[in-house]
């Protein structure tokens, strides 16, 4: 079975201002969804959210004498990654399939497949 990451981009500044109630809206679909993957013929494999993007550290030129920690380097994104599950799924349907059951209210899924080398 091949691996795929769910990113989940989404605009932050619609979770500070959401309300408790709907915080746990958005967490009961996100419990929803980690109980749906399996019935879709694919298996969760880990996932995580992000803190908020203040929190980040942006690095310039890792790997040389010059790496340097730069300011972000995209502010006018309204959109960010906030989060994302690591899915294996027999296929792309299926893959596509689960996709389309993960919460991103406030914005969008990113579906993209992981390489696999060897």
């Amino acid at each position: 079975m091949a691996k795929y990451l769910l990113l989940i981009v989404e605009a932050e500044e619609a979770y500070a201002s959401a309300g408790e109630a709907e915080l746990n809206e958005v967490m009961e679909a996100h419990n929803a969804f980690a109980a749906e993957v399996g019935a879709l013929g694919a298996e969760l494999l880990g996932g995580e959210a992000l803190q908020p993007t203040p929190t980040a550290t942006y690095l310039r030129k890792t790997r040389t004498d010059d790496v340097h920690i730069v300011d972000n380097p995209a502010p006018e994104l309204k959109e960010v990654v906030g989060g994302y599950y690591l899915i294996e799924a027999p296929n792309d349907e299926v893959a596509l399939a689960a996709a389309k059951r993960c919460p991103a209210g406030f914005g969008h899924v990113e579906l993209r497949p992981i390489w696999s080398f060897g």
